[in-house]
């Protein structure tokens, strides 16, 4: 069975970096095959520097041009920044409106979503509450928010019809049954996570990274890999392939005739 490629995704997290530590290596080998990805960032990072000279609105603009280069770097054409503050969010009625609308616009095959249960990494680190805010709004906008046609009757009115996703990839989670291969990718997703100067400093995420996208790996036979905890809300349409896939496809028939 060949691996699932989506023709439109889309991946939400809290902050500037979330996505180039979590899962630049999918979204590079995605865009790869003529996906089209979008990234949506809840907040911009603005509270995340212990600079003393250091403004949020300095802080927001150089963050949001870090993750544009970050995504370039992989291949996403579109970041969209909703702007709200940095370690303040909070999952509420108002912020899943903002995902459904999205979410109903774009039209994702796969939203990829922070895994809100996870407080406790590792025994040294608690997950920041904006990643758990985060996971939660994105989940709540996934499903069962935006297949709802009676719930938003003014993004009906607009024309944003509802929507229902393939499938969700949640990330960030110690509960995976999914995993992907990041072996072809892992460079890019090392040059994009060092693409957050502000956020990195002196330090160099290559060796690290490696390490952990190795051991992720080694449990399913992939030399570097990705982890997911992927829930099927329906099964996608077979025929469904990335426009950059068919068309090569049929270019190679139209050859092979001439």
């Amino acid at each position: 069975m060949s691996e699932y490629i989506p023709q439109r995704a889309m991946f939400i997290c809290a902050h500037p970096d979330d996505l180039e530590f979590g899962v630049a290596g999918t979204a590079a080998k995605w865009a790869k095959q003529g996906s089209h990805i979008t990234y949506v960032l809840l907040t911009d990072g603005n509270a995340g520097s212990h600079e003393l000279n250091m403004t949020k609105t300095a802080l927001a603009e150089l963050r949001r041009e870090e993750q544009r280069q970050a995504a370039e770097i992989t291949g996403v054409k579109e970041c969209i920044f909703l702007g709200h503050d940095d370690g303040l969010l909070v999952n509420s009625l108002e912020l899943r409106k903002e995902l459904v609308r999205l979410i109903r616009q774009h039209k994702p095959q796969v939203v990829g979503v922070m895994d809100p249960t996870n407080f406790f990494p590792s025994d040294n680190y608690i997950n920041h509450p904006d990643h758990r805010a985060a996971g939660t709004a994105a989940i709540d906008a996934v499903f069962p928010a935006s297949e709802m046609r009676l719930l938003y009757p003014d993004l009906d009115a607009d024309g944003l019809e509802p929507h229902k996703a393939n499938y969700v990839y949640v990330y960030f989670t110690q509960e995976a049954n999914y995993y992907v291969d990041i072996t072809d990718t892992l460079e890019q997703k090392i040059e994009a996570l060092r693409a957050h100067k502000s956020q990195m400093g002196e330090w160099d995420p290559a060796e690290r990274i490696r390490t952990w996208s190795a051991e992720t790996g080694k449990s399913v036979g992939f030399k570097h890999a990705e982890r997911y905890r992927r829930i099927t809300l329906k099964e996608p349409e077979p025929e469904s392939k990335p426009e950059a896939e068919a068309e090569a496809e049929l270019e190679a028939e139209g050859e092979a005739q001439v």
